[in-house]
Order: C-alpha cells, then structure tokens, then sequence
C-alpha cells in the first residue's frame, strides 16, 4: 500500500484506492493444507486452474473462515456472503498475460431481461450477466496467495482510485492505463489482497520457474444482489 496512508485501515484502504494487501492471514501449514486439498480436488481442472472452486469442501470452508469472512463484512457489512471462487494457477507450464480490465460478469441462478444487465453466457452450467456498476460496488474480491507474488511472476497490476468510474469501455480503459500509475501487489504466501471488481487490474507473463497460484474469492453483501436477482455459488 501507499507508504504515506500506511496508517489507514484496511476499509480505508479499500475506500480510497480499490484495494488494500493484508499479509499473514493464513500460516504456512494452513496453506500448505488447502494446497494439498486442492491438488487432490475431482472438480475439472484447466491449465490455467479451477473454476467454479465453490464446490470443493475445503475452499467452502476457508471462503467462510471467520478471519476471511470479517475481512469482508468490515466493507460490504455483516451480511457478506462468499459466492464464487476460482483457482488461478500460473507457472511455467500454464503462462498467459491479461490486459488491463474489470471483473464485472455475476454468476446468476437464472436469467432474466432487467436493462443494464448483459450480454449473458453460460459458462459450466451457468448463467452469467456483466453487471451494473450499482450491482459490482456490492462486491469485495479477496484473493489469497499461494505462493509469494512477486515481479517475475506476473503479479496483478491495479490501477489505483479507478473503482469509482463505474463500467468503462475498452477505450477509456487504454485511457487509463496511459495516464494512471500503476501499482505491482507483491503478496506474500498466506496473504490476501483485497480488491473491488471495478478497480482497473492486469498481469503480465510469469518470468519466473516458481508457480504464482492463486485462489480468488468474491464476497457479496447479500445473496440478493439487485434487481432481484439471486447470486449463484459457485
């Protein structure tokens, strides 16, 4: 985080600049564990990693351990509710780079004509809708490192204070990225950084032998989400 706001809390930090890293959330054993647990996962697999890694007990049960889980309740409020994790597993073997972006698609339990909401897909079984920004400023992604990041293993890259400009377009994006400084998130193994949907991020090429993995974990503040439409867990 920014040296000179190294006082703020963790909300703050989120607050003013779209994400906040918070080392040591999780030991070495613990992590060592959740490792085996998922190499030894049956959900599919990609080489890129896991999605959809909801449906394994032991990402369902670290997505609601109590140290995670007030992470994201001191943002979204007591209500928080993990609803989809996803395994992201770069190394040598499975290397690719992602150009600056938003996360803005929800996973929905069923698909419905609301305006501002789309273009749909499926993905696995399923529905999937870009949300509005008024439906993503609902959602905290805490993303635990598995590995140390670190920069030859292609870190994610934000683009600070870019959560409050709502649903930008691929141009305004490239804008951005032109005039906005970028930030490298060096993570230790057995921390997490923490970061809104809507933040400008990207990664480059991993130059490194060691695997950067990493498991994303998004958080609502309800399983309602807007509009009426029900979050799916996956």
């Amino acid at each position: 985080m920014l040296a000179k706001d190294s006082m703020l809390t963790i909300p703050q930090q989120i607050e003013n600049y779209g994400f906040a890293i918070v080392p040591e959330v999780l030991s070495d054993a613990e992590i060592s564990a959740l490792c085996t647990a998922l190499r030894l996962s049956e959900l599919p697999r990609s080489r890129a990693g896991i999605r959809h890694a909801m449906k394994d007990a032991s990402v369902a049960a670290l997505a609601r351990d109590p140290r995670l889980l007030h992470l994201a309740q001191e943002t979204l409020g007591p209500r928080a509710i993990p609803f989809r994790a996803t395994l992201f597993d770069k190394s040598p073997t499975s290397n690719w780079l992602v150009v600056w972006h938003q996360d803005t698609a929800l996973p929905l339990k069923e698909p419905q004509e609301v305006p501002g909401w789309g273009p749909w897909s499926v993905k696995d079984g399923v529905h999937y809708a870009h949300a509005p920004a008024s439906a993503l400023v609902q959602v905290l992604a805490l993303r635990l490192h598995l590995d140390d990041s670190v920069a030859k293993n292609g870190p994610l890259r934000v683009l600070p204070r870019t959560q409050d400009l709502g649903v930008l377009s691929d141009e305004q994006l490239h804008e951005l990225s032109t005039k906005v400084d970028a930030i490298d998130c060096f993570v230790p193994r057995g921390g997490i950084l923490a970061m809104r949907p809507l933040i400008v991020h990207a990664s480059s090429k991993s130059q490194s032998a060691a695997p950067r993995r990493v498991l994303h974990i998004e958080y609502a503040s309800s399983t309602v989400i807007q509009d009426g439409f029900r979050l799916a867990i996956t």
